[in-house]
């Protein structure tokens, strides 16, 4: 499932999969540290549509036996639901649209050239994942 995320977002969520922590939070760690604090319960995330190309998400908290669904960026949720061990959900009807997502857009780059994104995710590698901080 392609979903396009900015490289602050991907170092958030690359760092709590590989267990690196740094001596200060960053700010998906300081907003479970909130939560916790709090005791507020993180206890779904979900990628809930797909709409002209753009994921939308959900994080569902509860506080004081009160339930609250806040909208939130699918990088965002993913980056919370690793930190809280929350368990993320996908809707039925944005696995059958991701098949409909355009990869064939083309963006200018800072120089102004054309960029096929398609081309680009086909010839990623593993390694260009690392993202150094």
């Amino acid at each position: 499932m392609p979903i396009w995320i900015g490289i602050l977002e991907a170092a958030a969520i690359a760092a709590e999969l590989n267990g690196i922590h740094y001596s200060r939070p960053l700010t998906h760690d300081l907003l479970r540290n909130i939560f916790n604090e709090l005791e507020i319960e993180v206890y779904r995330a979900e990628i809930c549509d797909l709409t002209d190309n753009t994921y939308y998400a959900k994080i569902y908290l509860r506080y004081n036996d009160k339930n609250f669904i806040l909208d939130a960026r699918p990088s965002d949720v993913l980056a919370i639901a690793l930190r809280t061990k929350t368990s993320v959900f996908i809707a039925e009807n944005v696995i059958e649209n991701t098949s409909n997502v355009d990869l064939s857009s083309r963006i200018k780059d800072l120089h102004g050239n054309d960029k096929d994104w398609a081309k680009i995710l086909n010839n990623l590698r593993p390694e260009d994942f690392k993202y150094k901080m």
